[in-house]
C-alpha cells in the first residue's frame, strides 16, 4: 500500500477553516477526503461509492458507476437504456453557424487554441516544475510548411499574431499535422504569448461558453525590433 502524504490543497483548506473558526471538519488525508466524496456521490449517476483506495491499488481498473464495494464497475455505460423518462435518447438538429469573429481580408487565417501535454490551464503550476519546462519551455504557433512559406516565416522564428482584440508573438513550429488556413496556439502561458490577448469572448447563446476556441487572425514575421515571447 502506497502511503498517503497530506495534500497542500487540502492543508491549506483545514488552515483556512480554522481561523474561520471551524477546526474540525476538514480532513487532510486524501484518502479520508476520496472516501467522503464517494459517499457523497452514492446513488447518483456518477455513483463512485464502490470506489476505494484499496481497490485501486490492487490494479483494478474501475468505470463508474461503481455503486458498491464489489461491484465490478460499469465500462460501458446506457447499453440499455439513457437518464430520460423513457429511457429513450434524445436527439435534437442543430444548425451551423459560422464563429462569430470569421475570417476576413485582414485576419485571413483561422487561430484554434488548445493544450500540450506537459503543461495544464494557465500554467501557473506546471510552469513551475523544471522537467517541465524544459520539454515545453515557451509560447509557440505551429504554422503548415505551405502557409510558413508564403508569409516568409521560418522554424524557431518569430511569428506576431494579430486580432481585432489584441496582438501576441510566438515561435514559430511548422508542421504537416495542421491545414494551410489555419495555426494552432496552446493557451498554457502569460505575456506577449499569452492565447487570451488573441481569443474572442463571444458566447453561445444556449450554453453560454465562451468562443476560446477559434477567432480570425493574421499573421506576420516578426520585426528585429520586437520582443521574443516569454
Amino acid at each position: 500500500m502506497r502511503p498517503v502524504r497530506p495534500a497542500r490543497s487540502l492543508w491549506i483548506l483545514a488552515a483556512l477553516a480554522a481561523r474561520l473558526g471551524v477546526p474540525t471538519g476538514f480532513p487532510t488525508d486524501p484518502r479520508e477526503v476520496f472516501d467522503e466524496l464517494a459517499r457523497a456521490s452514492a446513488g447518483g449517476k456518477a455513483d463512485y461509492s464502490g470506489i476505494t483506495y484499496d481497490r485501486l491499488d490492487r490494479g483494478e481498473a474501475l468505470y463508474w458507476p461503481v455503486p458498491a464495494a464489489g461491484h465490478p464497475g460499469t465500462p460501458r455505460v446506457f447499453l440499455d437504456g439513457f437518464p430520460t423518462p423513457d429511457g429513450r435518447a434524445r436527439l435534437i438538429a442543430v444548425d451551423h453557424h459560422a464563429p462569430d469573429d470569421d475570417v476576413r481580408a485582414e485576419a485571413p487565417l483561422y487561430l484554434v487554441t488548445g493544450r500540450v501535454l506537459q503543461h495544464y490551464q494557465s500554467g501557473a503550476q506546471t510552469r513551475r516544475v523544471d522537467e517541465l519546462v524544459a520539454a515545453q519551455p515557451e509560447p509557440f504557433v505551429e504554422v503548415h510548411p505551405l502557409l510558413a512559406d508564403r508569409l516568409g516565416l521560418a522554424e524557431g522564428t518569430v511569428a506576431v499574431i494579430t486580432t481585432a482584440r489584441g496582438e501576441g508573438m510566438a515561435t514559430v513550429r511548422i508542421t504537416e499535422a495542421i491545414r494551410p488556413d489555419t495555426v494552432f496556439m496552446p493557451f498554457h502561458w502569460a505575456g506577449v504569448g499569452s492565447a487570451n490577448r488573441l481569443t474572442n469572448d463571444a458566447t453561445d447563446p444556449i450554453s453560454g461558453m465562451p468562443e476560446f476556441k477559434v477567432t480570425a487572425v493574421s499573421l506576420a514575421p516578426a520585426r528585429v525590433t520586437e520582443g521574443a515571447p516569454a
